[in-house]
């Protein structure tokens, strides 16, 4: 607590000497006028006695003047109150410090007050003894007066005198008090006064003390900015200086070790491959060719006696037959004319022939005479087919990725082994399959999951989280979780799944409270939220839209993709919008995230932004979205921004929500100014920045320039133009590359303009599609992409709605896994059902119209797994897939992918060639699959079979 000012705040009181000295003259007053009654009833009690006695006592008090009596008490009384007056003086004396305020007593003041306590403690015992003086004087002048009468004017003047005196004593005393309270009251008043005078110069000097304060906290912390902006400026002068000499300095010295490291490893190269060439080229040749030869001599003696037995034995048939044949012929001779033998001969071979195709229609039939109803018409089974001729016109995804790395190294032995596999397929319905051996169980992916690959790679740029295919193809079957069951139905399933399909728990202990996903008895619930939109996904999907008007969810903006999706809860709810989101989020610590996705049915694949291009063509995305996604945009010269960029459409948004935006941390603070500087070097336009309130959080909207003129207009190219001959359509297995692409401005290149408003996209060719280009199909390319959407709706609407016994309510997740325009996904538009269109690396590059139909796809290569986890597709449906696969691969591993991929109780589509459908017929049948079969007369077939819970009970043997 501060100390008090001394001179302010004392109340205006007397002080104690003030007090003590009051008490004692009221104490002397008391006694004076006590002892002054007592003389008095004395001499009262003295003029009652008896004449005798009056006159003796008259005779002994005669001996005293007669007025002494009087004048010693008026002498006393005098003495009273002089004394009186002199503590009077004297107390007002001690009291003249203390009302002026002085709080503190010398040690002078303090014995001058004790030496008034002992005068006036002397006056008392001296009035004490006064009063007993005049006792004793009265008493002799009663012994030694007359015995006469005594004169009673001495009495009455007595009594008048101690009357007198009482008065005024009593008047003094009056008097007294109210010196005291009018003295009190000044005290008061003026303390007061004091108090209020001394308070507001405190507060001016503390108003003033403030003032000063902060003019010099303002100055001080200007030049504090100053000299650290100074000091800042030399120590990075200083520092530029530095590296520059020491680069400059180790640039020369690195250039020479290098060029003297460089010529040492070409010599000792060239030494040892002379050496090597000398000694062991002769033998490997000749041993490698040895091996070889022999191998093949084998492979072809055994196929040579298998195929000859086979042919001698149909051979041996054919022969009975014809002569069978020949004797029903000259039997028939005779009894016709040269004309008519000719005419029968020719019906019987026709007839022959006939029967040969009829034998296995025949057994095709029987098994699948539980179709029924279900036999479809020539309408219905009709089949566009593609022209060799015309497809060379079509650039394939294969052509455009240059430099893919080829994953599979076939040698000629494993072509011929597999061309006898296929054969025996035909007549056969075993193959031994196994459960898969992997660590990752139930949710084996084995391009994402290949551990020996994974473990030879580094982290920095995530290369861990991409594709690395096993070099052999997989043929083993994944196992069940244990608890499986049934999908839940979509809608419902977009806000609770069985918790066994899905048995993890970590993103609900972790993310639960941002409501991504909570557990809830045997379900996992997902209320909706994320981490930017802990509020619900609907909330923040109308946050966005009014942040920026011109996104115009369903109709402007229709296909999107979403970075780093979570849950996917975003994708989810803007189905409500009318709009197709392809979320992606990488296998990483987040376990499960894209499975629980595709478990809810919402469209989702396991990728990451890392070291290579993702599989989608260029400027296809209406939108890209980012929400604490944890992508570093901003490091490596922005290499991942810039592939963003390839995806946007011109004119396209990219939203950004993440703390930069508009946290204030330092690290914040240092990557929004990254990110200001690089989207300004990008030409990318600022939008707008607005705050969410009910989440806390804001986003910054960026759009993409549609011209090149701030390209062209920019003072420093950084980041730089692509070559002109850089494919940006290029992207399977594709590295990464700091540069940006030049918009199109010519109408006839795709990406010039802004498509149609959707539903309208839908159903209209492009705008760069013209009558001078050939389609896939051989018509004019306008007219290719009509026919083809008349095409499937007609098909979808007369057999796949209805004539293969499919609950499309159970129907979800889709996937096209050879699309060319779209229009099995386009026919599908009114049912509640999403279609993952695959466009084979292999076939003309027709991805691109997908996307600008307002549909979506990825790239793929049938030859390797699939990237999404087992289970997640209710529906897939290949059309003359696997007819083609056989060119390139093997139709097990593609089979085993198929079983990986579709849940229990999902279909299985197929149109194709006959021989193919027998084929995939009796793998399927070895999967324990329920099929069944339609044909039509010109060898095209549909098959439609459906997955059951079956599983093998034995492992691959770990190698």
């Amino acid at each position: 607590m501060p100390a008090r000012n001394p001179r302010i705040g004392k109340r205006s009181f007397p002080s104690s000497s003030s007090s003590s000295s009051s008490s004692s003259s009221y104490y002397v007053y008391t006694v004076v006028f006590i002892a002054i009654f007592l003389v008095a009833a004395w001499m009262l009690m003295s003029s009652s006695i008896s004449p005798s006695q009056a006159t003796a006592h008259h005779s002994r008090a005669s001996f005293f003047p007669t007025p002494s009596t009087p004048s010693m008490v008026k002498s006393l009384i005098e003495r009273v109150g002089a004394q009186e007056d002199d503590d009077d003086d004297g107390n007002r004396d001690k009291e003249g410090p203390e009302v002026m305020g002085v709080g503190k007593e010398s040690r002078d003041e303090v014995e001058e007050r004790n030496r008034d306590e002992e005068r006036r403690a002397e006056d008392g015992s001296n009035l004490d003894g006064g009063v007993e003086e005049i006792q004793k004087e009265s008493q002799k002048q009663m012994e030694s007066g007359d015995d006469g009468t005594r004169e009673v004017g001495n009495d009455e003047k007595i009594e008048e005198a101690v009357d007198v005196n009482k008065q005024e004593f009593e008047e003094k005393r009056e008097g007294d008090d109210e010196s005291k309270q009018e003295f009190e009251e000044e005290n008061k008043e003026g303390d007061d006064g004091r108090f209020k005078e001394k308070e507001e110069g405190d507060n001016e000097i503390q108003h003033e003390f403030e003032e000063k304060k902060e003019e010099g906290d303002n100055e001080g912390k200007q030049e504090f900015e100053e000299k650290k902006e100074e000091g800042d400026n030399e120590i990075r002068q200083a520092s530029e200086e530095k590296i520059e000499e020491v680069d400059s300095e180790g640039k020369q010295e690195f250039e020479e070790k290098k060029e003297e490291m460089d010529k040492e490893i070409q010599q000792a190269f060239e030494d040892k491959r002379e050496e090597i060439d000398r000694e062991g080229k002769q033998d490997f040749e000749e041993e490698k060719k040895q091996e070889m030869d022999n191998e093949i001599q084998q492979a072809f003696e055994e196929k040579k006696e298998e195929l000859d037995s086979e042919d001698k034995r149909e051979f041996e048939e054919k022969k009975e037959g014809d002569a069978k044949r020949q004797r029903e012929f000259e039997d028939k001779k005779d009894e016709a004319e040269d004309e008519s033998q000719q005419q029968t001969g020719r019906q019987m071979d026709t007839e022959s022939v006939g029967d040969d195709l009829q034998q296995p229609a025949q057994q095709l039939e029987e098994e699948s005479s539980d179709v029924g109803d279900s036999v479809l018409d020539g309408p219905q089974l009709e089949v566009l087919t593609e022209s060799d001729g015309e497809k060379r016109q079509w650039a394939t995804q294969e052509d455009q990725s240059e430099d893919e790395k080829e994953r599979r190294k076939v040698e000629e032995m494993q072509f011929i082994g597999g061309a006898s596999r296929g054969e025996d397929f035909g007549n056969s319905y075993s193959f031994d399959w196994k459960l898969c051996n992997a660590t990752t169980g139930p949710d084996y992916i084995p391009c994402l999951d290949n551990l020996k690959a994974i473990e030879k790679l580094h982290k920095k740029h995530h290369e861990h989280r991409e594709r690395h295919c096993p070099d052999e193809s997989v043929t083993c079957l994944v196992p069940l979780p244990e608890g499986y069951r049934r999908s839940i139905e979509w809608p419902k399933s977009r806000d609770r799944i069985w918790y066994n399909n899905v048995p993890r728990t970590k993103l609900a202990k972790v993310k639960g409270h941002q409501n991504w996903v909570k557990v809830t008895g045997e379900y996992l619930t997902f209320p909706g939220g994320g981490t930017q939109f802990i509020h619900g996904a609907l909330h923040y999907i109308d946050f966005i839209r009014q942040s920026f008007r011109s996104i115009a969810w369903g109709r402007h903006t229709r296909v999107i993709l979403d970075v780093g999706c979570g849950v996917a809860s975003f994708g989810g709810y803007l189905f409500e919008r009318d709009v197709l989101a392809m979320s992606f989020a990488p296998k990483d610590e987040h376990e499960a995230q894209v499975q629980f996705a595709l478990e809810r049915g919402i469209p989702a694949i396991s990728a990451v932004m890392g070291s290579q291009r993702l599989p989608f063509p260029s400027r296809v995305f209406d939108l890209i979205h980012c929400a604490r996604c944890r992508v570093p945009w901003h490091a490596d010269g922005g290499i991942l921004l810039l592939e963003i960029n390839r995806l946007l459409r011109p004119g396209g948004v990219f939203v950004w929500s993440e703390t930069p935006v508009y946290q204030k941390l330092r690290e914040d603070v240092e990557i929004w100014k990254s990110m200001t500087s690089l989207t300004i070097s990008m030409c990318w336009d600022l939008v707008t920045i607005k705050k969410d309130r009910l989440n806390g959080i804001a986003a910054a909207i960026y759009r993409k320039p549609s011209s090149n003129e701030c390209y062209t207009n920019r003072k420093h190219q950084n980041p730089p133009m692509c070559n002109e001959d850089d494919d940006p359509n290029a992207a399977w297995y594709i590295p990464l590359k700091t540069c940006m692409h030049q918009v199109p401005i010519d109408e006839s290149e795709q990406g010039s303009k802004w498509p149609e408003e959707w539903p309208r996209r839908l159903r209209v060719p492009p705008y760069w599609l013209n009558t001078s280009q050939v389609g896939v199909y051989g018509k004019p390319a306008p007219n290719d992409f009509t026919s083809d959407y008349e095409h499937w709706k007609r098909v979808v609407t007369k057999s796949y709605l209805s004539g293969f016994g499919i609950n499309w309510s159970r129907v979800r997740n889709v996937m096209d896994m050879r699309a060319v325009y779209g229009g099995f996904a386009a026919a599908l538009k009114d049912i509640n059902v999403w279609v993952m269109n695959l466009v084979n690396i292999d076939a003309p590059d027709t991805l691109p119209i997908i996307y600008e139909r307002g549909l979506f796809g990825i790239y793929h290569d049938w030859c390797e797994s699939f990237s999404t986890y087992p289970r997640t597709y209710d529906l897939l449906h290949a059309d003359h897939l696997f007819s083609r696969i056989k060119e390139r691969c093997e139709i097990v591993p593609v089979m085993a992918e198929v079983d990986r991929i579709v849940r229990p109780g999902g279909k299985l589509v197929v149109r194709d060639e006959f021989a193919t459908i027998s084929e995939v017929d009796n793998l399927l049948k070895s999967l324990h699959w329920e099929v069944q079969l339609t044909f039509s007369e010109d060898q095209e077939g549909i098959l439609c079979a459906e997955k059951s819970d079956w599983r093998p009970e034995v492992f691959v043997s770990s190698s």
